[in-house]
Formats: structure tokens, sequence, C-alpha cells
């Protein structure tokens, strides 16, 4: 008997290493054109600046210790990333459900009998029995696959997510410390009106103006008032929004920079053909259409004959009667065959199903490509044209300024009057309004720039995942 499974075993060994190899998923570039299929790729980005790579951790580039702080707490506490988090580890346990598959499954039982427990006849004894699916047409491996591309789509997205959250928390900083630099501008205009009010208080006294340019200007202090109270209002909304996404109270009381970082160098933007292989969503999409592939060869697979090897060994005895011509252990092994003969087309069905499903999962592969280059552009367009605003409105404010001053000096001495001095002092507060607004914006679309290229965030405390993997 042990000869007889000798053989089996060795037969088994020859069917398995003679099974078909699995064939790869497509690459990228042998299904891009089905996907997006009027893209053309030009050599350098329409809206960007010189070739290179864009480096992980470019959250540094800003320099603000106070940022990497609050994102690496906002990643390491966020609930959305918690769930993206355990998407990951429930597609790893697939991944490793279906590799056990590709092994003997060995199972022990166990048996005993007596007058006690209601048996007649006594039997008792123990068995160890074991199977395993020759798997010669790839459907178990083809399975496992799919399911392996699950799971690096999972981990990509959750990193792509992890990106997403980071982004968000730093543009909700940068736009916290520009409501306070918005209200410290109107409180400056405050003081600069107050100052106004006093003048033409003092000339009214010594009969060189009258009622009506004091009440004007007292009444244009009240106006900065009432703009501060608005911007104070906007800053603590600011903040509390920062809060929230950090998972704290929402106090108003998050310390924040006081000045805007300056703006980042240039940033190398790479070739549009370099993002359909660093973003994470991307990534995922590409990662979909290989577990679509595989599913695939599996429901194909599901239609040739399974040969599944069996085996056992036995020791089996009784108290109550002797068995006759029984050696005790028993071994015995075989083979079983299952060959699909009529399913009323359900296996030809899976298969159009799971190609249907590829199909898909390319189409949506192209939808995700298309939207990276959209947001690339968009956010490289949207920052350079920011740069050309702050040049202008730097100059326009410096302007404002030379022209308040004048309009002052020509106040006191008499040959202007108080109106024009007002009028260039909402021109100038404009000004700087709008200067510090495109000031803020040229980070926020840096942000925006760096997330839409694929850059990466290392900053999660150590110690702590982002996402599971496979051990």
């Amino acid at each position: 008997m042990g000869s007889t499974f000798s053989k089996t075993l060795a037969v088994a060994v020859l069917l398995a290493s003679s099974g078909c190899a699995l064939e790869p998923p497509p690459k990228p570039a042998d299904y891009q054109k089905d996907a997006l299929p009027a893209l053309q790729l030009p050599g350098q980005w329409t809206a960007g600046e010189t070739g290179g790579a864009v480096a992980a951790g470019w959250l540094a580039t800003f320099d603000d210790a106070r940022l990497q702080s609050l994102v690496a707490e906002e990643v390491a506490h966020n609930p959305d990333l918690r769930v993206a988090a355990a998407r990951v580890e429930v597609a790893s346990a697939y991944a490793k459900l279906a590799d056990s598959t590709l092994w003997p499954q060995v199972k022990l039982l166990a048996a005993g009998g007596g007058d006690m427990s209601g048996d007649a006849s006594g039997i008792q004894g123990a068995g160890i029995y074991a199977d395993w699916e020759l798997d010669l047409w790839g459907r178990v491996r083809s399975a496992k696959a799919a399911q392996q591309a699950v799971y690096v789509s999972a981990a990509a997205d959750a990193e792509y997510a992890r990106q997403s959250i980071a982004a968000l928390t730093a543009k909700s900083y940068f736009l916290a410390v520009e409501a306070g630099l918005q209200q410290r501008l109107a409180e400056d205009m405050v003081a600069s009106s107050q100052q106004l009010a006093t003048l033409s208080e003092q000339r009214e006294r010594v009969g060189s103006g009258d009622g009506y340019e004091s009440a004007l200007a007292r009444a244009n202090v009240d106006t900065f008032r009432d703009s501060v109270e608005q911007l104070k209002l906007a800053r603590e909304q600011a903040l509390r929004a920062l809060e929230a996404l950090l998972g704290r109270y929402p106090a108003a009381q998050l310390e924040v920079a006081a000045q805007l970082v300056p703006r980042p160098a240039p940033v190398p933007a790479g070739l549009p053909s370099e993002l359909l292989e660093r973003r994470p969503d991307v990534i995922a999409a590409d990662q979909r259409v290989a577990a679509a592939f595989y599913g695939v060869q599996e429901a194909k697979a599901a239609r040739l004959p399974r040969i599944a090897l069996t085996a056992s060994v036995n020791d089996i005895s009784s108290d109550l009667f002797v068995l006759q011509n029984r050696d005790n252990p028993t071994w015995s092994g075989g083979a079983n065959l299952l060959l699909p003969i009529f399913t009323g087309g359900a296996l030809k069905q899976q298969v159009q199903i799971k190609t249907a499903q590829q199909k898909q999962a390319v189409a949506e592969y192209g939808q995700t490509g298309a939207r990276a280059f959209g947001e690339v552009e968009n956010a490289l367009s949207a920052e350079f044209a920011a740069n050309r605003r702050e040049a202008v409105l730097s100059r326009a404010t410096a302007e404002n300024q030379k022209a308040l001053e004048f309009a002052q000096v020509r106040y006191r001495v008499g040959s202007g009057d108080q109106r024009g001095v007002q009028q260039q002092q909402l021109a100038l507060y404009a000004a700087r309004t709008a200067q510090v607004r495109v000031q803020a914006e040229q980070l926020v679309q840096r942000v925006n720039v760096y997330l839409a290229l694929g850059g990466g965030f290392e900053v999660a405390p150590a110690g702590t995942p982002v996402v599971a993997t496979e051990e």
C-alpha cells in the first residue's frame, strides 16, 4: 500500500509541475489606447515647466514644522484613513486565503463508540484525510493572482487617500494663516482711518474743516471695524474647520503661523507619461484591470476538468467484535475527476461576465487617467496664473501706498480733501487684501500640483502604519 501511495504522489508532482504557466496581465501600455482612445500625450505639460522628477516628502519644501506636525497628526487619526487601512487588511486576508487553496487540505477525523455513547458497534479510531486539486489549467492560481491584485489596489487607494487627506490639511492650514493676515490688515486700516478721523476733528476745531468731514471720517473707522469683526469670525471658522479635520474639539484655539511661508522653488513637473506610473489612484486602477484579467482566466479554466488527488491513513478498532482481514493502520490513495458536461450555459456566461468586468476596469482606468491629466494641467496653470497675479499686485500695492502718502500730505496742507484720502485708503486695502489672497493661493495650488503629480507625504509618525502590509 505504501508503494501505491508513493506512485500516486509521484504522479501528482509530475502533473503539478506540468501545469500551464499563468499568462501575465496586460501592462498599461497594452490597453491605454483602448482606455484613452482620443488622448495624445504632449512631450511636456502644456502648462508645465522644465522636466524632472517629483520627490517624495515634498511637504518639507514648505519649511513649516508646525504644518508638518499637524499633517502627521491628521494622518495618524483620520477616521477615513482607518477605514482605508481596514480595507487593506481585508484584501490582504483574502489574498492569503486564496493562496491557501494551492496547498493540500489535510483533515483529522476521530471517533469513539460504546454502550454509553449509544453506539452499539463500539467502533473507534482515527484517520487523516488529504485532498489536493491539481491546478493544471491555472484556475486556482488565477484566483490567487486576482486577490493579490485586489490587495495591491486597496493599498494604493489607501495611499492616495493618505495623500489627499494630508493635502487637505495643508491647504486648510494655509487658509487659516491667510485669515489671520486678512484680519491684521483690517486692523491696520482701522488704525490708519482713526488717525484720519483724529486729524479731521483737529481741523474742525481750528476752523480748517467742518462737521461733515469729521462724521465721514468716524463712519469710515466704523466701516473698517466691521470688516475686522467679519474677518475675525472668518479666522475662527477657518481654525475650527482645521481643528475638526484633525479630530480636535472645534474651539478655534489652534496655533498657526503668523505669516505665510515663502513659495517653494518651481516644481519640476516631469513628463505626462510618467504620471500614469506614479499616482497611487492610477496604480490602483491598473491593478483592478489586472484583477479583472485574472478573473477572466479563472472563469475560462473553470470550464476544464478538475483533477484532485486524495490520500488517507486510518486506524480503526472495536471493543465489541473483531475486525476481520483488516491491517491497521491502512493507507489509501486515489484521484477524482470533475468534468462539467452541461451547466445550462452558466460557465460560458461567467466568462462573458468577467470579460465585461475587464472592459469596465479598462474604461475606469481611462477615466482615472483622464482626470489625473486634467488635475495636473489645471493645478499648474492655476499656480502660474497666481504667480503672475502676485507680481502685478505687489506693484499695485507699492504704488497705492505711495499714492496714499501723497493724498495724506495734500490733505494736511489743505490742497486735497478727505474723501480723496479715504478712497486711497480703500484702494490700498483692496490691493493688500488681494495680494495676501493670491499669496495663499500660490501655496494652495502648489499643494494641488504635488498631489496631482503623485508626490508623497512621508510624515506619518514612526510605528503608525497607514496601510497594512503583507507579512
